[in-house]
């Protein structure tokens, strides 16, 4: 680590500032509606959608807590928060005897599939619409060049 800390100019402190709040604000709305429109939290949502566009609906357990970066004590408390709604259940790996698969229940795929229209709805109204292709292209680029400089870097 560097002895002098590189603090960020205006510009990138601006930048940084406007990033965090819009994603914040988004987040934090996107959540509220969830939660009237569907009674889904948005962990409950971000489990099932990785669960229902994964083959069978179904994951490991560890894939699955890589997947939607939480640590293993969060997921395990979220699966089990959601199995006894009825959303998922978890079943034992034949092959491993320490692994697990969280699966989707046909009550996780009804919920999901439900929340789904009108989350979308709401990502579209409050993000989608303000800017234009070319901008949600850019954005789309940047977001992925992010993405490839974190997997590059020490976690």
């Amino acid at each position: 680590m560097n002895a002098t800390p590189r603090w960020l100019d205006p510009e990138q402190k601006a930048a940084w500032d406007h990033f965090i709040r819009m994603q914040e604000k988004l987040v934090g709305r996107l959540s509220r509606h969830l939660q009237s429109d569907s009674k889904l939290s948005a962990a409950d949502y971000v489990v099932l959608a990785a669960l229902t566009e994964s083959e069978g609906g179904r994951m490991r357990f560890l894939n699955l807590t890589r997947r939607v970066e939480w640590e293993k004590s969060r997921m395990s408390h979220q699966v089990g928060r959601m199995a006894k709604r009825g959303l998922v259940t978890r079943e034992e790996c034949p092959e491993d005897g320490r692994g697990a698969f969280v699966v989707a229940t046909p009550e996780g795929y009804r919920a999901i599939e439900e929340a789904a229209p009108l989350h979308v709805e709401h990502v579209r109204r409050l993000f989608i619409d303000a800017l234009t292709q070319e901008e949600l292209d850019t954005l789309g680029r940047l977001s992925a060049r992010v993405l490839a400089h974190m997997e590059q870097q020490p976690d």
